[in-house]
């Protein structure tokens, strides 16, 4: 007996987005994530190939309640220190591309509201939801940033610093992104994630995935020391940690755009309407003498909803964050499931509560991002961080 679509059609031939829900509500467990844990054992297993790992903001919060540990609590640190131990060479840390991606998207969307050119900006950093307009929308493809994801940025960043025969000391460089997304395992094999010819992401696995791995290492997961990620793409700002969570790309977006950087303006932000787990929040922010109308939405009912309103003319938007799973990335299709309200709950104040202990707050205070724009970045900031189309001709 076979799980697939109907009428024996191919998944590319269907409507679906990867998104990896129907997995998550599946109650016999029929419906499954394929797995790419073997060939990380394969790269790491070879001693001629460096293995660099990036990890997800929303991954950290639902690994502990799996060993005994509080739901929702944050061990990015035992993550490190466990994928150190199984022999990855470099552990970074996705809040740091987070903080690149809003540089990227900040400055794009200023750039379209100055032009009054294609808005509202849909932002780019969930690859279902991308696919959802690709296939369903097309008339509003001109309107997803062109940044990519922050898997993207950091997977074309780090297979460009070791282009370095310096920094590659003649290793072959394969990078593993976790993630708490199906979708992105799709992602990461699409056209435009390929740079001057290479495959900027070569693995991914999931939380889920994550999991597995642990365990069958051996290792007490829940008794490991804490570690610190590796540098220089190891550190966040606190707005790279909120991405997890729906509506966390926005704050980020709005701390960005505002001039103040005390700990009043940040709170100020986080009550502006952008929080909360409702599926479609609307609000509007004031910026430099005008109104900036926001829109976040999470599950793909929920953006039907607001694109067809865009479609009709029954709203005016400048800016749609959606994330496609309800309540953001923390309910990811490749998270561990069979989660109820406390453990929603309980992730989301995770992400929060890590960011209320990050010193830094809004990605243009975060020292390594700056010193990558004078340095590897320099006059390559469109080439590596962003895409060229969504639909190929």
């Amino acid at each position: 007996m076979q799980v697939m679509p109907a009428f024996d059609r191919k998944m590319a031939e269907t409507a679906c987005v990867g998104c990896g829900q129907c997995r998550v509500v599946c109650p016999t467990g029929a419906i499954t994530i394929k797995h790419n844990i073997h060939p990380v054992w394969e790269a790491l297993a070879d001693k001629n190939t460096r293995v660099v790992v990036q990890i997800a903001p929303a991954v950290r919060v639902a690994v502990g309640d799996h060993y005994g540990l509080q739901k929702g609590r944050s061990v990015m640190g035992k993550i490190v220190n466990a994928l150190h131990k199984m022999g990855f060479d470099e552990v970074y840390d996705t809040t740091f591309s987070a903080d690149l991606t809003i540089m990227e998207e900040t400055k794009e969307f200023l750039n379209r509201v100055e032009k009054g050119e294609n808005l509202p900006l849909l932002t780019s950093c969930c690859p279902a939801w991308v696919k959802f307009i690709t296939d369903q929308y097309k008339e509003y493809v001109p309107n997803i940033s062109t940044c990519r994801s922050p898997q993207g940025m950091m997977s074309a960043v780090i297979k460009e610093y070791f282009r370095d025969p310096e920094h590659a000391a003649g290793k072959k460089t394969v990078m593993v992104s976790i993630m708490p997304c199906t979708a992105k395992k799709a992602e990461a094999i699409r056209p435009n994630s390929f740079t001057d010819g290479e495959q900027d992401t070569d693995i991914v696995i999931t939380t889920t995935e994550l999991l597995r791995m642990i365990d069958n290492f051996g290792l007490d997961f829940a008794t490991l020391d804490p570690e610190a990620c590796d540098m220089p793409f190891g550190f966040g700002s606190g707005g790279g940690v909120i991405f997890g969570v729906t509506g966390g790309v926005t704050e980020a977006v709005l701390r960005r755009l505002s001039p103040d950087h005390s700990k009043e303006a940040m709170h100020e932000i986080a009550e502006c309407g952008v929080r909360g787990e409702e599926g479609i929040k609307e609000f509007t922010v004031p910026y430099k003498g005008m109104d900036i109308n926001v829109c976040v939405a999470s599950g793909l009912a929920n953006a039907r909803t607001v694109m067809e309103r865009v479609k009709n003319g029954e709203a005016n938007y400048h800016l749609i964050e959606v994330m496609a799973c309800r309540r953001g990335c923390i309910m990811g299709g490749g998270q561990p499931t069979r989660s109820g309200d406390r453990t929603k709950a309980a992730r989301a104040r995770g992400l929060y509560n890590a960011d209320n202990t990050m010193i830094i707050k809004k990605s243009d205070e975060n020292p390594l991002v700056l010193e990558l724009y004078e340095g590897l970045l320099k006059g390559k900031e469109h080439h590596l961080l962003h895409n060229e189309f969504y639909i190929k001709d």
